[in-house]
């Protein structure tokens, strides 16, 4: 599929293979070839290294928790673990996601934390080389711009590729994993 290429600013052309290693999660790089488990939040989709997931299950009732951001639905018991779920839709500005049991919540791994993301479905399983990946265009007007690391064309389809780290920031994990202690002492 080719496509027109277009410069924006100084950022490179979209549709160009990035041509250095793409910085992903905590110093890593993304290089060789890669799978993604990729999820949708209404007609946009997102991806995450298939080593950072742990499982997804539907979508239970949380525990919410008092002085969280908007974006944290609260705190669910996992297996004894307390595991802070995170609405996807909220943490990029595009309004709170009425969850029932269709929409679904990807457990992952974040540094040495798990994180719940809810999201409204799963779609597949990407295998991607390195010099599949694009850059990703130089966008102020974006919410989630800054959590891509880079953009992947699967069929018909763009998909953004998640910088979990950078999406859910450690001191915000932190808080909300003290809060759930707070609440259970």
């Amino acid at each position: 599929m080719e496509a027109a290429q277009m410069e924006t600013g100084s950022a490179p052309a979209v549709d160009q293979p990035v041509e250095s290693e793409i910085p992903g999660e905590e110093g890593t790089s993304l290089t060789g070839t890669q799978q993604f488990v990729t999820f949708a939040i209404g007609n946009e989709e997102y991806a995450v290294d298939i080593m950072k997931v742990r499982e997804i299950q539907a979508w239970t009732e949380v525990t919410v928790l008092p002085n969280q951001p908007s974006y944290m639905r609260g705190v669910l018991n996992l297996r004894g673990i307390i595991v802070p779920i995170f609405d996807l839709r909220s943490r990029f500005n595009q309004g709170e996601t009425e969850a029932t049991n269709i929409h679904v919540v990807v457990i992952i791994a974040v540094g040495d934390r798990i994180i719940g993301i809810l999201v409204d479905r799963v779609s597949d399983i990407l295998t991607v080389d390195s010099s599949e990946i694009r850059n990703v265009p130089d966008m102020d007007d974006r919410e989630d711009g800054e959590h891509i690391i880079g953009l992947v064309t699967a069929e018909e389809r763009m998909v953004a590729l998640l910088d979990t780290a950078s999406l859910f920031k450690s001191e915000i994990i932190e808080q909300t994993l003290e809060s759930a202690e707070d609440l259970s002492a």
